[in-house]
């Protein structure tokens, strides 16, 4: 009966937490109490109810044998409206997180920082286009969230790269799109409304006569390119309209226009002691950028700065010095002295910033990829780094003196970490982060920020700037290491090798594989990479070192175009998994030339057939030191439900004696899959370690654990009260990856794209 009473309690639970994610997305679920209070008092009377009858059978529960843990978010476990409870087992696995200051609660540090204004007395306020769990826009304190500015994110709404405030209201940048709901004040199909949004200083959105959108907060500036640029002098707003080259100004009461002037492509406004305007003149074409100077009245004034190459913040500090991010080769906060001729009398952060001494090592005052800058009335200064290509928030606040007070991080989006082996897990790397373990620590702080593996400037063309990439792979071939990533629809596969001598920490782009174009679309469109063949497939090599794909640096064939999965195996094999009877590619390392880079070719490439179970096949693991193959996909005895390319399919199925031709399975599972077309159940992703294989959900981020032997379930992993008992939906075919340490431990980690951190399971082996 117990028994019984728990399993459907749980069951309900499950169904409740669905419910509630999906209410969770609506914007009215924040503003109901009566919600808040129903929800608790229901959960109570289940709670309690079950509770009386079986005093939570605590005697009759399993010891398990994981811990959860996460990185790159700076937040704690508050401010839940659900948690599940799983303290309410004797658990032995942990949770931790890797890639965010915060773990978990509704605050915590979002995705990017695009915009930013800091006010007198140390309050930061931020803009962004996109966060995955709809806080574009946020408020941050002593190095703490505080606040989002809400209702930014669905209902074709997004945030912007600009914000100011004044004493009374917050105005950001966003852009409203079209939801066939003209009744309701949304825009017409195929047009977008950029605007300016007005909040109150607690971020809740403060309407006005003639405001549009279904709350009336909203001012349209245009419907053809987006706010750049917004700054109040006393009653007045000012907006840079970039398409329009004008500068509009508007009443920051009635939010109607009194004027305009003109200005070639406006950025970022900032307010001189003078109350006249200091502007962003942004490149354009062979024209460089500038920072001009106007009056209110739109008068452009004599003063102007020319000689900087990519300005992508400013701000007037305590001293009314004007303070620039120059996001060029420098990496570097200049100062100005502004009350003549601007004259630069000073800087801030190593010069060269990441890249400065040891090039990607993080230090203090090495900045990277500037898009904030500010000071509060006692000098101290504020500056976010995004990294390039939106690598993710690094908010810091110096002392006037330049020590560094705190820092938020928020690195992670659409990602999963590996473990180098040779350091037995210590050294974590994401697809442009590397991070140091100290296993000893508490969840959430077992992770240092070590690397940023990226060179902007240096390697251009690094495919990471041109991809978005999301699974990592790290290897150690011929003992030197290597990071592989592939993305979130297996297009790719890149490869990248380390020298330190030359290139510090940073990763150095080596190679690359891209699938076959089908009929209708290539897997890489655009201009880059220069030189890539039109037709069919290639492997890219960089034969003589220099990071650039270049014409006699590709390989070509033609495949089939539609590929299950990529696998790098411990000797640096190459395999590819297609969704076809013939369907396994395996490309034998032919050495390392003379540069480092691994060597592929087509002519080695060795074509082996699907085993008959599969008629679809999604995964590859292969193992040379046991010859074992572990293939995952969709099977004849359970076939797919329509065709969701992006799970792992129906089965997992260990084969071994791979190499001598053995097609038989040693064991063949059956793992969580959609049967009714809804996804509410499917695997996104497979990994094996050691005498483990596990398989995580897509929409529950549930891990899987199975016997590597027999194919046994032996255990179910869910996020723990480390990370606040939840995640986000598994969005990338590489969404758990595993590690067995030489202490039998495993470590697990886990795409949490929801917000924006790496889970990490720590299970005894």
């Amino acid at each position: 009966m117990i028994n019984k009473l728990l399993t459907e309690f749980f069951k309900l639970r499950h169904k409740l937490n669905q419910y509630i994610k999906k209410l969770s997305k609506t914007r009215y679920l924040h503003r109901s109490k009566t919600f808040n209070f129903l929800l608790s008092l229901t959960v109570g009377v289940l709670v309690t109810s079950i509770g009386i009858t079986t005093d939570w059978a605590t005697t009759k529960t399993s010891t398990l044998t994981y811990k959860t843990s996460w990185t790159n978010n700076s937040i704690d476990s508050t401010n839940l409206l659900v948690q599940n409870n799983t303290e309410t087992s004797k658990l032995t696995y942990k949770t931790s997180w890797i890639g965010n200051t915060i773990g978990s609660g509704n605050l915590r540090v979002q995705n990017n920082i695009e915009a930013m204004y800091v006010a007198p007395d140390g309050t930061i306020y931020t803009n962004s286009h996109w966060d995955e769990a709809g806080m574009e826009a946020g408020i941050y304190k002593d190095g703490k969230v505080i606040g989002a500015i809400g209702d930014t994110h669905g209902w074709s709404r997004g945030g912007g790269k600009a914000v100011t405030v004044n004493s009374k209201y917050i105005y950001i940048a966003m852009t409203q799109g079209s939801r066939g709901k003209t009744n309701e004040d949304y825009p017409p199909e195929g047009t977008t409304w950029h605007c300016v949004r007005r909040y109150d200083l607690s971020g809740k959105p403060a309407p006005f006569p003639n405001g549009r959108g279904w709350d009336k907060s909203m001012l349209i500036t245009s419907t053809k390119s987006e706010v750049t640029g917004l700054a109040t002098v006393e009653s007045e707003l000012y907006v840079s309209d970039f398409v329009a080259n004008r500068i509009r100004i508007y009443d920051t009461d009635t939010m109607k226009e009194v004027r305009s002037f003109t200005v070639a492509h406006p950025g970022a406004i900032t307010i001189d002691p003078q109350k006249n305007l200091w502007i962003i003149q942004s490149k354009n074409g062979s024209n460089p950028a500038k920072i001009l100077h106007y009056s209110q009245s739109g008068k452009q004034l004599s003063q102007q700065i020319a000689d900087i190459v990519e300005p992508t913040a400013i701000a007037i500090d305590h001293q009314g010095k004007l303070l620039v991010a120059e996001n060029g080769p420098r990496q570097q906060i200049l100062i100005y002295d502004i009350k003549d001729q601007p004259v630069q009398v000073g800087s801030f952060g190593s010069k060269g910033g990441i890249y400065a001494e040891v090039p990607g090592e993080v230090r203090d005052l090495k900045l990277y990829g500037l898009t904030g800058v500010g000071t509060d009335a006692s000098g101290n200064i504020y500056i976010n780094s995004d990294g390039f290509n939106k690598s993710g928030t690094d908010l810091r606040k110096f002392s006037p003196s330049g020590k560094l007070l705190w820092r938020s991080l928020g690195l992670i989006f659409v990602d999963n970490a590996d473990a180098d082996p040779k350091t037995d897990g210590v050294d974590l790397f994401t697809k442009q982060e590397h991070y140091l373990m100290d296993f000893s620590k508490p969840a959430g702080k077992q992770w240092t920020y070590k690397a940023y593996t990226l060179n902007a400037f240096k390697y251009s063309q690094d495919p990471r700037l041109h991809t978005s990439p999301d699974g990592t792979f790290v290897r150690r071939i011929q003992g030197k290491p290597f990071l592989f990533l592939t993305d979130m629809y297996n297009s790719f596969l890149q490869i990248y090798r380390f020298n330190p001598a030359t290139d510090g920490k940073v990763a150095i782009p080596a190679g690359m594989f891209v699938g076959t174009n089908s009929a209708d679309k290539p897997f890489l469109t655009g201009n880059w990479p220069p030189h890539q063949p039109e037709k069919g497939e290639w492997i890219w090599r960089d034969r003589n070192g220099n990071g650039k794909f270049e014409k006699n640096e590709y390989d070509t064939s033609k495949d089939y175009p539609y590929i299950g999965g990529w696998w790098v195996d411990s000797k640096g094999d190459v395999w590819k998994a297609l969704r076809t009877e013939d369907g396994i590619r395996h490309y034998p390392l032919q050495g390392i030339d003379p540069k480092g880079n691994p060597i592929y070719s087509y002519s080695s490439m060795e074509k082996q057939t699907t085993p008959k179970i599969f008629n679809d096949l999604r995964r590859i693991e292969y193992f040379p030191e046991t010859d074992s193959m572990y293939l995952s996909g969709f099977t004849v005895d359970h076939p797919a439900f329509g065709d969701d390319a992006g799970v792992a399919g129906s089965e997992i199925a260990r084969f071994d004696n791979w190499s001598k031709g053995n097609r038989t399975p040693r064991w063949r599972i059956v793992i969580p899959y959609d049967t009714t077309g809804k996804r509410e159940v499917s695997t996104a992703a497979i990994s094996v370690a050691g005498d483990r294989v596990f398989a995580v959900t897509v929409k529950t981020a549930e891990v899987y654990v199975y016997n590597a032997k027999t194919g046994t379930q032996v255990q179910q992993l869910k996020p723990g009260p480390e990370v606040g008992s939840e995640s986000g939906w598994i969005d990338i075919p590489y969404g758990v990856r595993a590690f067995r340490r030489s202490n039998g431990e495993y470590l697990v980690f886990v795409e949490e794209n929801w917000k924006g951190k790496v889970i990490m399971y720590r299970l005894a082996g």
